[in-house]
């Protein structure tokens, strides 16, 4: 059972949560008011409107994810239902750097822990290769 997409427009924070882009409402309200949440290429406040046709640019982090609105939802919906209502636009490369940024976090070593040892070499080829 689908949710019907309204007609009208709805809050920017109310359809990043009701899109899946934030967990809770309230971390969808605290990035926009923090900038990394953009409409048509134009910071938006978290109570701006939403309307179809409309590219939604969202920073998370050091990833960016562009997505265009393609109808509003009455309340959040289901991971498989997002085609109905956001269409992603995030150009490949983002994901691939996201990847490579993953790789390069389990790779890291604390600070002031020293060389390597045999062992842990061993596990970092066993890991990569």
């Amino acid at each position: 059972m689908s949710t019907p997409p309204s007609a009208s427009a709805d809050r920017l924070d109310k359809w990043l949560w009701a899109t899946r882009v934030f967990k809770t409402r309230a971390l969808a309200t605290d990035a926009c008011r923090a900038g990394s949440v953009a409409v048509n290429d134009h910071v938006a406040k978290p109570a701006r409107e939403v309307h179809a046709g409309e590219i939604v640019t969202v920073k998370q982090g050091l990833f960016t994810r562009t997505l265009r609105v393609v109808a509003v939802p009455r309340s959040r919906v289901g991971a498989k239902l997002l085609p109905e209502f956001c269409a992603d636009l995030t150009p490949p490369e983002e994901y691939a750097r996201l990847r490579e940024r993953s790789v390069q976090q389990v790779l890291a070593r604390e600070k002031g822990s020293g060389r390597p040892t045999k062992r842990d070499r061993r596990l970092l080829d066993h890991f990569l290769g």
